[in-house]
């Protein structure tokens, strides 16, 4: 099980409000609690933070509101102790606008080197002053700025797919594919296990520059040469022992998704499918065989994701009258039922720590928080929020800081007498702390400790195979072998358990030999080729 951290909001170690990389190494103890076998980091480089981090300056070295390089390789050696090994994130389409050769090719001004570097080209028009596509960001808004050339006449102007402070790489220049091959030979030589590719669809444009048509390919998502690139990443990543290459692939299409994890290229990628999908038991199943169908020809191992930093957390998703994630239907103040999503979010625990593949744990979700969603609009930080014209809320609400013992905010996030958080956290995360869940039975956490421990102790789990079995509408059932099943009601009405079985786990209360609504158990039997009495079929 791979657990995300968001340095930002885990822990604060030196009490500026801000989680930090001594916080990080405060909390190891929590992690492997849990029983973590990696933990991926979110972005700790230097940057000016327009996009928390995403935009970097320097891909070397760790900014310092986080800490510094010593620090970290502490961490990793700290957290390889322990069992634990780490994945850093790596954000490979864009830079920050501060970054070294971002500032040379402006400084530089037309004919300098560095804009080979970049997309720089001129406007349309007369004098220039058209941009040179109408393509939409994917924060939504322009992706083109104009640049002012060094004598104070307006230039060129520069493309950037997300902010304007995050111009993008032009991955056709040897110079760009030679500075990240590098890049992660550093961190490999600190010991980190693998890379987290941010946006990794992204990085190959059409120089033709066509506009986006829906009767042509499109000019910058999932180009055919962006798996050479990939191919050098696994070349470098086969230079060390047992490393490993993770993308961000944001794809409809299965077939063009898995061609990222060919034996060659990525070693997985993540399951945006499964985390969008509803909570209906026919789309979940289609959604399930759909990903191990997609991973069989390359033998790449699936992975299942229910949050992580860019989505509305689940125990809010699933307390909807919608149940999916699109970034397109975001909406502020979407009604939500806390308690019904709560359920929900207990019961996909256990699903999603049940299918074969790597699971992933966004911080915390196993406390069962919910997306904060009344922050005030001036501590909102997060540039979706106003490059969607504040149509979209934006990402800060799952990003609040983690609650860790107390009764009233900062919940021990920070140490005593420390600035504010840099977002403010619920006072009613005091039931959700994890001081206040260990030992509870009953709490999210010991739920997803006592799943993940069967997990790691049942050779069935992990990689295998996956046996559907008969079961009522709305009713997902199936084994892993050696015995062990998984059956969750997604149907309104509670629905008769298996005649025989050991109880493991389950998600919620069971209500005298019926599997309630919403619910979701683990069993033991001697023979996994039943489902629930009063089958009629597959969901």
């Amino acid at each position: 099980m791979i657990y995300q951290v968001y340095p930002r909001s885990f822990a604060d170690g030196n009490g500026d409000g801000i989680g930090d990389i001594a916080g990080i190494r405060s909390r190891l103890n929590h992690l492997s609690a849990l029983g973590v076998d990696a933990i991926w980091f979110s972005p700790w480089y230097p940057s000016p933070m327009a996009d928390a981090g995403y935009d970097v300056s320097d891909y070397r070295d760790i900014d310092p509101v986080f800490g510094t390089l010593a620090e970290v390789e502490a961490l990793i050696a700290e957290a390889h102790a322990l069992g634990i090994r780490t994945i850093v994130d790596v954000v490979p389409n864009h830079c920050s606008d501060a970054h070294p050769w971002f500032q040379a090719a402006l400084a530089g001004g037309p004919g300098a080197p560095e804009r080979d570097l970049f997309w720089f080209r001129p406007g349309r028009g007369p004098n220039g002053d058209e941009r040179p596509t109408d393509w939409v960001g994917e924060f939504g808004g322009e992706t083109w700025t104009r640049t002012t050339n060094p004598d104070g006449t307006p230039g060129d102007w520069y493309l950037h797919l997300f902010a304007p402070q995050q111009p993008d790489f032009n991955w056709d220049h040897p110079r760009v594919r030679e500075e990240f091959e590098d890049i992660l030979r550093f961190w490999f030589d600190r010991g980190v296990d693998g890379i987290r590719i941010d946006s990794a669809g992204l990085l190959v444009k059409d120089g033709t520059l066509p506009e986006v048509r829906e009767d042509q390919p499109h000019p910058f998502h999932d180009l055919d040469g962006v798996h050479e690139i990939y191919r050098g990443w696994r070349r470098v990543a086969d230079e060390y022992a047992d490393r490993a290459l993770i993308g961000e692939v944001w794809l409809p299409d299965r077939q063009r998704f898995a061609n990222y994890l060919r034996p060659d290229e990525l070693h997985a990628a993540f399951n945006f499918d499964f985390l969008g999908c509803a909570w209906d038991a026919a789309a979940l199943r289609e959604s399930i065989d759909g990903t191990l169908s997609a991973h069989a020809p390359v033998n790449a191992p699936a992975t299942w994701v229910l949050s992580n930093h860019d989505v509305t957390r689940h125990v809010t998703r699933y307390g909807r009258a919608d149940t999916r994630f699109s970034f397109a239907a975001k909406r502020e103040g979407t009604p939500t039922d806390l308690e019904l999503g709560t359920r929900r979010a207990r019961a996909a625990a256990l699903l999603s720590l049940s299918l074969p593949g790597a699971a992933y744990v966004y911080q915390g979700e196993e406390l069962g928080l919910y997306e904060v969603e009344d922050i005030p609009y001036a501590m909102r930080q997060d540039p979706m929020w106003e490059r969607s014209g504040r149509i979209d809320p934006g990402r800060d609400g799952c990003r609040v800081p983690l609650p860790w013992a107390g009764d009233e905010p900062p919940f021990e996030f920070s140490p005593e007498g420390a600035a504010a958080p840099w977002l403010p956290q619920p006072a009613d995360w005091k039931d959700r702390t994890a001081s206040a869940q260990t030992g509870d039975s009953a709490s999210m956490l010991e739920l997803y400790r006592a799943a993940i421990q069967a997990r790691k102790a049942d050779p069935a789990l992990g990689d295998g195979e996956l046996t559907w079995l008969p079961a009522p509408d709305g009713v997902l059932a199936f084994s892993r072998g050696g015995g062990f099943t998984c059956l969750v009601n997604l149907s309104a009405a509670p629905v008769p358990m298996p005649a025989q079985g050991e109880l493991l786990l389950a998600s919620g209360p069971l209500d005298d030999g019926l599997l309630p609504s919403d619910t979701a158990v683990w069993l033991r039997t001697a023979e996994s080729t039943d489902g629930p009495r009063g089958a009629d079929g597959p969901a």
